[in-house]
């Protein structure tokens, strides 16, 4: 027969293991500080590789899936803008939730919030896409930009193309 005192002490021992194999879960890693865009649980890092200069900003651009949104006026979810760095610029955005984006990024050299054109209406400055896809033949299709984003604080690298 088990003592009184023994009883408790399993007693105790079972209830507090319980405890710590059902207690909660940490908290997720926070965001990194310079993350940008409606703040939610999941963001993706990207690094913008190729850059000439430091001069003026880096714009990524974040896509949902749906390619008629995709590269059209008012069709993104989000545009954050981060000082360009020679080389690599890095750069985080939140995306609204685990799923299938695009990105679209370029080097806005002169800070003026807009890619801008040549008078044939090609980008006058540098300009890259999730994937890295080929854009000899021109702007590529969505389905070869499409990235997935199954868990926060994942990371992809995107290169630019200068004209």
């Amino acid at each position: 027969m088990f003592e009184p005192h023994r009883l408790r002490a399993i007693f105790a021992a079972l209830i507090l293991g319980f405890s710590a194999a059902h207690a909660p879960v940490q908290a997720q890693e926070s965001a990194p500080a310079d993350c940008q865009g409606p703040a939610s649980s999941t963001w993706i890092k990207v690094s913008v590789t190729g850059v000439r200069n430091s001069n003026g900003l880096v714009a990524v651009t974040l896509y949902a899936d749906v390619p008629g949104k995709f590269l059209v006026r008012h069709g993104s979810l989000y545009t954050g803008r981060f000082p360009a760095r020679e080389g690599t610029t890095q750069a985080c955005l939140f995306v609204p939730k685990p799923g299938v984006y695009a990105i679209a990024v370029y080097h806005d050299e002169n800070s003026s919030r807009k890619l801008d054109r040549t008078a044939l209406g090609l980008p006058a400055e540098a300009f890259g896409f999730s994937n890295n896809p080929s854009t000899f033949l021109g702007i590529p299709s969505f389905a070869k930009v499409r990235l997935s984003v199954p868990r926060t604080d994942l990371g992809t690298q995107i290169g630019l193309r200068y004209p």
